[in-house]
């Protein structure tokens, strides 16, 4: 019988690591965090009040099995002087699957017929959820946007408001044979799926083995200096009593050039693996990564492979 997984997290993590899942013989649920508050998606939050719909929109695309135009159309972005400036397609769609349905939730439902989706997407929350963030000088910081263009070091983050758990999430949780915590920002993507006590105390009922995709550099802010085993024990420190059992890392070099490029234009180092401080996680290592025009991004097949290979040991 296929193991069923859920993939946890938002942003373009999430959805290349669906990619490859995809193709395994895996029952997928995704859930997807909904606090993103930039962009199109931002603007479509304040007209119409609802979740964010742009990481739903690139989760949709990536589990879907349907012709590269659809992709495309899905994708397009609207470049004009009227108010559709900025806007993509999908995002439209999704609003408009929201508002047909009563609910994000359905909406999605009705739209994963057509795109003949490898597994579920699931959102968070249906509410309109507002991220917040304590950083290291005690400020606060409002808006997921917000949160990662502030240039300061996170402290911890929270929800302005108690978010209501779909209760679609609750359950993939409670039956999974394994949850998948995605590469991505880890403060803004991975732990707003973690900072509800339901979704805790759903992880910690479920008999899931729970694995991380470490991510292969820092994020200024976010894991400035981090090593492999930092990020284990952020994201065990906002778990519950389960905690990580098995952490994916990429452990083969990278050309110095593309290094150095990304320490000097966008502040980001490689992340360490400091074996000595992983005594308490299986730890898998692999060439996990790709070079995408001087971009350092994950092999979706290769990490989902793994995946795939460790869940059925």
């Amino acid at each position: 019988m296929n193991k069923k997984i859920v993939v946890l997290g938002g942003g373009t993590g999430l959805s290349v690591l669906l990619s490859g899942l995809k193709k395994f013989p895996l029952l997928i649920t995704a859930i997807v965090s909904v606090s993103d508050n930039g962009s199109s998606t931002g603007r479509l939050r304040n007209e119409f009040h609802t979740p964010a719909v742009g990481d739903i929109r690139r989760v949709l695309i990536s589990l879907s099995e349907t012709e590269p135009l659809v992709e495309k159309l899905f994708n397009y972005r609207f470049k004009t002087s009227s108010d559709l400036n900025g806007h993509t397609v999908g995002n439209l769609i999704l609003t408009a699957a929201k508002e047909i349905t009563g609910n994000l939730s359905d909406g999605i439902e009705a739209l994963s017929k057509v795109f003949n989706l490898k597994g579920k997407v699931c959102p968070l929350t249906e509410d309109d959820v507002v991220l917040m963030a304590t950083m290291d000088d005690d400020t606060v910081v409002e808006g997921e946007s917000e949160i990662t263009f502030s240039n300061k070091k996170i402290k911890k983050v929270y929800y302005k408001e108690e978010p209501v758990i779909t209760p679609e999430a609750i359950n993939a949780i409670k039956e999974a044979d394994a949850i998948i915590l995605s590469m991505g920002s880890i403060y803004t993507s991975i732990i707003p799926n973690l900072i509800n006590k339901d979704v805790i105390e759903a992880i910690d009922e479920s008999h899931a083995k729970i694995m991380y995709v470490s991510n292969i550099m820092t994020q200024p802010g976010e894991t400035d200096d981090f090593s492999v085993s930092d990020h284990v024990n952020l994201l065990n420190s906002y778990l519950g009593k389960k905690k990580l059992d098995v952490v994916l890392v990429n452990n083969t070099s990278i050309d110095d050039n593309i290094l150095e490029k990304y320490q000097n234009e966008e502040q980001k180092d490689l992340v360490k693996i400091d074996y000595e401080n992983l005594n308490d996680v299986k730890v898998i290592e692999g060439d996990f990564f790709i070079i995408e025009n001087y971009m350092i991004r994950h092999d979706a097949l290769k990490v989902a492979t793994k995946i795939f290979v460790d869940l059925i040991d």
